[in-house]
């Protein structure tokens, strides 16, 4: 099956006896059991709920994975994957990453005895360099966020080689439309469903995909216990959205690429991170003024945090995403850098206030 096919009949279930064509929300916080000792399979919805079922049986099956756990938030799904571990254990993340996450690494998993070492997984070397004995994990975003450095999934896998030690790859910005980490050797895959899963910027959403049944057993565990589950209407929305993501993604694809060329022809942009696939880019304007101007002159394009809508957005990482990273001007995030999230509107349309926004 195609994933522009998987994306709507993945999933589905032909049990329901109604014939419903969109899966049925069960706003419901327990189920009955028929008589002791017996279960229809639903027992209390922190456990497991059939409408946040449908939405984990179709990320599993899109990723190419065992199982996967849907969560309130992104952040929630990484904090519930970071219970994995236990003190004294290391674990090898990229050094661009989302800011969020590099404040929860900073200051939970650090206190909670994990050392953290921030490394460009894109320089293999380096990589190789830094995994020690005591290394569980690597975590990876390609793209990186927000510059946009790409790290070669199935060259990672061959540097960790034999070693156990777990490759987890944040997919948010390429989705499986464009990126099936699984099969590039990945053990676990990470998204903030908030944003192009989604795709309609009305939900918060997180998944955890795994490779393997023991992974996925083991998450699915850790889900239930801590709890931070996603709610039947928002497992809804994000299967409402999914039904789109190949049509959404090829469209902000298309129009990413054509306003990429275009500012790399704008004189008052001195370099442009676009790593030739998807739909997120990144700009440095000649100064940081410059680069505020265009936030306050802009009037099509919404300037706010987040990504992945139908919406195009420009976000200041600087005050934004990054506020909380302390070292960010050292990760090369400053004043000068910009950065969009392309929507599927017109891309001249785009292009057009960027124009006006930069004059």
């Amino acid at each position: 099956m195609k994933i522009e096919t998987a994306c709507i009949h993945a999933a589905r279930n032909t049990s329901h006896s109604t014939g419903a064509v969109t899966v049925p929300i069960y706003q419901s916080s327990t189920f009955a059991h028929p008589s002791f000792g017996q279960s229809t399979g639903y027992d209390y919805s922190r456990t497991q709920n059939p409408t946040r079922e449908h939405v984990e049986r179709l990320l599993a099956a899109l990723e190419g994975g065992a199982g996967a756990s849907a969560y309130s938030t992104g952040m929630a799904a990484v904090a519930t994957l970071m219970e994995m571990f236990k003190p004294g254990d290391e674990i090898i993340a990229t050094d661009d990453l989302y800011g969020g996450s590099i404040r929860y690494f900073n200051e939970i998993s650090t206190k909670n005895g994990l050392l953290i070492r921030f490394v460009d997984t894109s320089d293999l070397n380096a990589l190789e360099a830094a995994i020690t004995a005591d290394t569980k994990a690597i975590f990876i975003e390609t793209p990186t966020n927000p510059l946009m450095k790409l790290t070669d999934i199935t060259a990672v896998r061959r540097v960790i080689g034999g070693r156990e030690i777990l490759l987890i790859v944040d997919n948010t910005f390429l989705t499986p439309y464009l990126c099936n980490p699984i099969a590039r050797g990945a053990d676990i895959v990470v998204h903030s469903g908030t944003k192009f899963l989604s795709g309609h910027n009305d939900t918060l959403a997180g998944f955890l995909v795994a490779k393997s049944p023991k992974i996925a057993e083991k998450l699915d565990y850790l889900k239930k216990t801590i709890g931070g589950v996603l709610s039947p209407f928002d497992c809804f929305l994000v299967t409402r959205g999914i039904k789109t993501l190949a049509i959404r993604m090829e469209k902000a694809q298309e129009n990413a690429a054509k306003i990429a060329e275009w500012l790399e022809k704008q004189p008052k942009v001195t370099q442009v991170y676009y790593p030739e696939m998807g739909a997120m880019l990144s700009f440095r304007m000649e100064s940081a003024e410059a680069a505020q101007s265009v936030l306050n002159r802009r009037s099509l394009i919404l300037y706010a945090e987040s990504l992945g809508g139908v919406e195009t957005l420009i976000t200041y990482p600087m005050t934004q995403t990054h506020a909380d990273v302390p070292d960010a001007e050292q990760r090369g995030i400053d004043g000068t850098l910009l950065r969009l999230s392309v929507g599927i509107e017109s891309a001249e349309d785009i292009i057009q206030d960027l124009d006006r926004a930069m004059r």
